[in-house]
């Protein structure tokens, strides 16, 4: 096993744990690809997968007892097989990403249950004020998290390059075509979330101005994202001052563009 395989297998293990944790959002497509990217040494092409992934993935959360697709498996693996030995395209890698991420999805629920024993334990130890029974029980149940994208991440990974390219070659070049094209769709309705969410007339002025931006080669994806976050700043301490006037009664008077659920909530 050299090094780059078993950086892929620690960030897979990490992944899986943010999955549930929520802590460093390594499951996250845009940094797991981009870090399975850098392991293999081919970074541009796994934050591009990450990117593309990542729109997809805005929609995906867990909702209660209702588990949403898995994008820690789906992420890692594809990142394998894009930036890996396989070198397939980015298009393909989207696709695969999906079944991928509905079968972690299953993994976790079931994961999810195995865990439900290790609770009650560490419920158990709670009441008898045992602390570092409730760490052990806790770095246990961690850990399975950890595994349960680690394992079925390092089954994949035995897939031989050979095979997959193959496979791929296989492939009429029409629906290679295909594959490319559902890609850009699942995109771009994920892009359509994101431009519903950010429809406020205090964001178009960003919106455009970073199409405006892009148009420019001589920006590489480093200036753009400093640019990004400098504007960021200015609009956040921009909407602060703005928002830290006081009207003569001592009340700051409620924004314009609340919608009703947060006129509502002020009212409370």
């Amino acid at each position: 096993m050299n090094i780059s395989t078993l950086a892929v297998l620690i960030i897979a293990f990490l992944a899986g744990i943010g999955g549930v944790v929520d802590e460093w959002e390594v499951h996250q497509p845009i940094i797991a690809c981009t870090l399975v990217g850098l392991a293999l040494g081919h970074p541009l092409v796994g934050v591009t997968l990450g990117a593309s992934l990542q729109l997809i993935t805005l929609g995906w959360m867990n909702i209660g007892t209702v588990v949403g697709p898995d994008p820690a498996l789906a992420a890692v693996v594809t990142a394998w097989w894009v930036a890996g030995p396989a070198q397939l395209p980015v298009a393909l890698g989207v696709i695969l990403a999906l079944p991928l991420a509905w079968v972690g999805q299953w993994i976790t629920r079931g994961m999810r249950q195995v865990v439900v024993p290790v609770v009650n334990r560490a419920d158990r130890a709670a009441a008898a004020g045992d602390l570092h029974r409730i760490t052990r029980l806790q770095l246990l149940c961690t850990g399975l998290q950890g595994l349960r994208t680690l394992l079925p991440a390092a089954l994949l990974m035995v897939v031989p390059a050979s095979w997959l390219q193959t496979g791929y070659q296989a492939l009429p070049t029409g629906l290679q075509g295909g594959f490319r094209v559902a890609a850009g769709m699942l995109v771009v309705v994920s892009f359509a979330l994101v431009i519903n969410t950010m429809a406020t007339h205090q964001l178009w002025p960003f919106f455009f101005l970073g199409f405006a931006l892009a148009t420019d080669q001589h920006l590489s994806l480093i200036a753009l994202g400093m640019i990004g976050v400098g504007l960021a700043v200015l609009y956040l301490g921009w909407h602060g001052n703005s928002g830290s006037g006081s009207t003569s009664g001592g009340a700051t008077p409620p924004s314009t563009t609340d919608d009703d659920l947060d006129r509502e909530l002020d009212d409370l």
